[in-house]
């Protein structure tokens, strides 16, 4: 059996989904996985073994130019001839369900209750159910393993092997760990400003661990503040890295604190200890909460079906709480003996 997913984006929303693909090899380790996905966010899903083909898309361009049209959909049509028996649709925009109608006859995705662009539910042959406001993890199993007829326990999601994989041709980036101490990976950046946490509270927290901690920044402004957190700080900021090295990077952390952000979904798909700081989104719903993985939340009342870009309250989370959840977990790793 030969079948195509569709999760063209964002960072997170891929990782997010590529849980299922340990699931589906899982049951039947004889089926071909292909994935369709942004070419920008290509890196993620390279080097991973349960994917046979990654074929990228650049949609995102015909914001700006829609002359790329024709080009993006003649090559949509050229990857059909891969004759895929079944389609899915993880993503449940119009964009994808367009992509995936072009890929395929048997498609699958959600139902026009089940996602935001309901519309894009008219595509598709088989419609999916799983409540908007349920986990994510779980939603995205939910519309890849129905289909194939694969069920899941949250004690396997608990269990699961981490599913990120990189080369390990890192050098430049393992002379920044310590053999001393502990070490901490700051992700300071995120896609709206208030999912962003505030600077001056990373450098406090920074300052109270005293470990080695360092900062990643993907843009301008993201280095920006990740040199006032270093010079109000203990902490090192690290040169720009590809989403190979991030993930070879994220690997090595004794602890990952960030935002809810790509970045540091990172450390949940790859088994490592992790504080995700949410303020504007629901934390309960966009990552999966673990003795190792947790969590701290302002104290907004979030609404996954209406999100407020203008709710800063992220910036109301004490500093100290993180350092108690950080310290806790530092701790542990500690007691179990772990490096």
């Amino acid at each position: 059996m030969k079948i195509a997913i569709v999760k063209l984006s964002a960072m997170g929303d891929i990782i997010h989904a590529m849980l299922a693909l340990q699931f589906i090899k899982k049951s039947n380790p004889d089926i071909k996985i292909d994935w369709f996905v942004e070419e920008v966010f290509a890196p993620v899903l390279q080097n991973n073994p349960d994917i046979d083909n990654i074929y990228t898309l650049n949609l995102k361009a015909l914001k700006n130019d829609k002359k790329k049209l024709p080009t993006e959909v003649t090559k949509v049509r050229t990857y059909s001839k891969n004759s895929y028996d079944l389609v899915i649709d993880a993503q449940g925009l119009a964009k994808s369900a367009i992509v995936s109608r072009l890929l395929g006859k048997d498609i699958a995705g959600f139902d026009r209750t089940s996602t935001r662009e309901g519309v894009s539910s008219y595509l598709y042959k088989r419609r999916i159910s799983s409540d908007y406001c349920k986990n994510v993890i779980e939603r995205n199993l939910d519309v890849i393993l129905t289909p194939l007829n694969i069920s899941y326990t949250k004690k396997e999601i608990l269990e699961k092997k981490p599913f990120l994989f990189f080369k390990q041709n890192s050098e430049d980036i393992e002379k920044f760990l310590s053999k001393d101490k502990k070490n901490i990976l700051l992700i300071i950046g995120a896609s709206w400003d208030s999912k962003i946490y505030s600077k001056e509270k990373f450098a406090k927290i920074s300052n109270i661990l005293d470990e080695n901690v360092l900062i990643a920044w993907g843009s301008n402004e993201e280095k920006e503040s990740a040199e006032f957190i270093s010079s109000n700080s203990n902490s090192k900021v690290l040169p720009k890295l590809n989403l190979n090295d991030l993930k070879f990077l994220v690997s090595k952390m004794d602890l990952v604190i960030g935002n809810d952000t790509g970045p540091t979904h990172m450390a949940w798909a790859l088994n490592v200890p992790s504080i995700t700081i949410f303020g504007c989104t629901p934390g309960k719903r966009n990552t999966y909460i673990t003795n190792i993985n947790r969590i701290i939340e302002s104290k907004s009342k979030v609404n996954p079906l209406k999100l407020k870009k203008e709710d800063f309250s992220i910036n109301d989370i004490n500093e100290e709480d993180i350092v108690k959840i950080a310290k806790e977990l530092l701790n542990d790793k500690k007691d179990k003996g772990l490096s």
